[in-house]
């Protein structure tokens, strides 16, 4: 799997660079996940621009990738998704439920905002 990582204040840019995603790469994607996850910032920016095709089971990682982040309240937000590749997660049913930006830069804004949202709900929740 072809990956380039660029380590931002707030998160890691991962930009897959393969065109296809397959079934095989699930194991290498969670890895990297695994390692990037262990060392600050947690979030993480997944871009998918250079993406052509995904197959079934690394849809299926992505999605839980996405929400084992959210469970440890991390962010992790995919973006730059081609339209062929937005269609098979959408009709997969798994679009809906996934943090998806049409740009990096929404992306980067979402990641600041949930950033903030805990930030404010720490601050409640010590109350």
């Amino acid at each position: 799997m072809n990956v380039k990582l660029d380590t931002k204040e707030k998160f890691h840019e991962i930009s897959l660079l393969d065109g296809v995603l397959t079934a095989n790469m699930t194991a290498d994607f969670a890895e990297m996940l695994s390692v990037v996850q262990k060392q600050p910032p947690f979030n993480v920016v997944l871009s998918l621009e250079q993406v052509q095709e995904v197959h079934a089971d690394m849809q299926q990682a992505l999605a839980q990738a996405q929400q084992a982040y959210y469970e440890l309240n991390y962010s992790f937000v995919i973006c730059c998704m081609q339209p062929a590749v937005e269609e098979v997660f959408d009709k997969a049913e798994l679009l809906e439920m996934m943090n998806v930006t049409p740009t990096l830069s929404e992306a980067w804004d979402i990641v600041q905002m949930e950033e903030i949202e805990r930030e404010l709900m720490g601050d409640f929740d010590a109350e």
